[in-house]
């Protein structure tokens, strides 16, 4: 393949990969802009292993093999991963990311290079910047995929001094960075050293910020995370002068950081505070994080009384959780809504932003059931709404259905935008028992006397709910 094709071709995925991006921000485009990115990918691999680059290296049979076994983990990954285990899988993915970045450092670093001057300094900040990102990125990713997991508590961990030892460590960075320039440009120097310590460093940077996270502020740390994995492709573009590379790492990066900024945003949060720590702790608040404060008894309900509730209701408002996705309830919550539309009962979802695991995690799993885009909205566009709601129902949702966030001035989760469900007529909560949420903050939606918890697996619950309102 020629250069000119190549380049050609390159040009052809940058604006595939541009609608990609145009085409996930709306869910009815969303297939649509997943077919764009597997077209442009597989043109910039092609392109990219039949280039006159890869060719002249004798090297294409090795490249085809990783391919196929990276492949085939690929697919067996995709079949194999629940939907509840999206999050982990995107973590871990984008820990392959950053070590990447760093093998491919340390690679160029140690191949032969004929360039001096100045053209050899901006390549070694080019190097050192990639690992950097890159370790930053591994360590970080992997300790999300364990937090997300279980693996690791999801409390945050709060050393004494945190932010000095941050410091610290950005300092011992620049310092490294400088000495890593300055060895490779003296006769005997050992560049090698400066760069394995700032390697270390960035790795125990990436553990320390992802450890003061936790709680609600997952869902960011997935975006943020999102976001260095672009940019560490992007550093590796740079390293080995691949075009592609840096303006579709650029991409991802750019669109992790805004995403990131709407997540903190849908939070009441600041960034740097989210890096600083998370939901829960003491420093956010003095409210009770522990739930463990006694706030009142709640009123249990049964099924019959639960399908009585909607099928007598016009309006219902069905507000989607974590919880749904560890039951996989999504389905017969569909079969539900069908029903009652069917009724001629209007049925709406309100998402919040940061619900579930991830960003979008309870619109794809809505997606997943067939449930009609339609229906399904965003917290601003339904949270004035709830006083006209007969029924709102709550699958497996605690934070972000939470009334302390707008009462509470002294809750860790003080004025977080939340979906003010306890204004409608009657609030059904289906949860397990009475545990707090993932940001450990107990909710006094539980104790209002327009609540009524409806206790049990989700996925039963409602297939017992879908039974006696088809009966009726």
């Amino acid at each position: 393949m020629s250069e000119g094709l190549v380049t050609a071709s390159y040009i052809g995925a940058i604006i595939l990969f541009i609608l990609t991006l145009g085409g996930l921000s709306h869910q009815e485009t969303a297939r649509r802009g997943n077919v764009y990115g597997i077209i442009g990918m597989t043109l910039a691999i092609l392109a990219t292993v039949f280039g006159p680059e890869v060719a002249t290296a004798n090297s294409i049979h090795i490249i085809i093999i990783t391919m196929l076994v990276g492949g085939s983990i690929g697919i067996m990954l995709a079949r194999k991963v629940a939907m509840t285990q999206m999050p982990e899988l995107v973590a871990i993915l984008h820990s392959l990311v950053g070590l990447a970045a760093v093998l491919v450092g340390y690679v160029n670093f140690m191949g032969e290079s004929s360039l001096i001057g100045v053209e050899k300094t901006i390549h070694e900040i080019e190097i050192y910047v990639g690992i950097l990102i890159g370790a930053i990125t591994f360590s970080g990713s992997v300790i999300a995929f364990c937090k997300l997991s279980g693996m690791i508590g999801g409390s945050p961990l709060m050393l004494p001094a945190r932010h000095w030892l941050n410091l610290g460590l950005l300092i011992a960075v620049i310092y490294f960075g400088y000495d890593f320039v300055h060895q490779g440009h003296i006769d005997g120097g050992n560049p090698v050293l400066p760069l394995i310590i700032m390697t270390v460093v960035a790795l125990l940077f990436g553990i320390h910020m992802v450890m003061a996270i936790g709680g609600a502020d997952m869902p960011v740390v997935v975006s943020m995370l999102n976001s260095y994995s672009g940019w560490a492709a992007s550093a590796t573009g740079f390293m080995l002068a691949n075009d592609l590379l840096i303006v579709t790492g650029a991409l991802v990066g750019s669109s992790g950081a805004i995403l990131s900024y709407i997540m903190c945003r849908a939070m009441n949060r600041n960034f740097i505070a989210v890096i600083a720590g998370g939901f829960g702790t003491d420093a956010a608040g003095t409210g009770t994080a522990t739930g463990e404060a006694d706030q009142g008894t709640v009123t249990a309900i049964e099924t019959e009384e639960v399908a009585s509730l909607l099928l007598d209701a016009k309006e219902v408002m069905i507000i989607p959780g974590y919880g749904m996705a560890v039951a996989q309830a999504q389905h017969t919550v569909n079969e539900i809504t069908k029903a009652l539309r069917a009724k001629k009962i209007n049925v709406r979802f309100g998402i919040h932003p940061v619900a579930g695991r991830m960003p979008g995690h309870m619109n794809v799993l809505l997606a997943e059931a067939k449930v009609p885009y339609d229906i399904v909205f965003e917290m601003d566009e339904v949270n004035d709404d709830f006083p006209n709601v007969d029924v709102s129902i709550i699958i497996g949702a605690n934070d972000i259905v939470n009334p302390s966030a707008l009462d509470d001035p002294n809750s860790p989760i003080a004025g977080m935008p939340v979906l003010k469900c306890w204004q409608g007529a009657t609030t059904v909560v289906l949860k397990r028992g009475m545990a707090t949420g993932y940001a450990g903050v107990q909710n006094p939606l539980f104790f209002k006397e327009n609540t009524r918890m409806y206790f049990g697996d989700a996925k039963e619950s409602l297939d017992a709910v879908l039974k006696a309102i088809t009966a009726g």
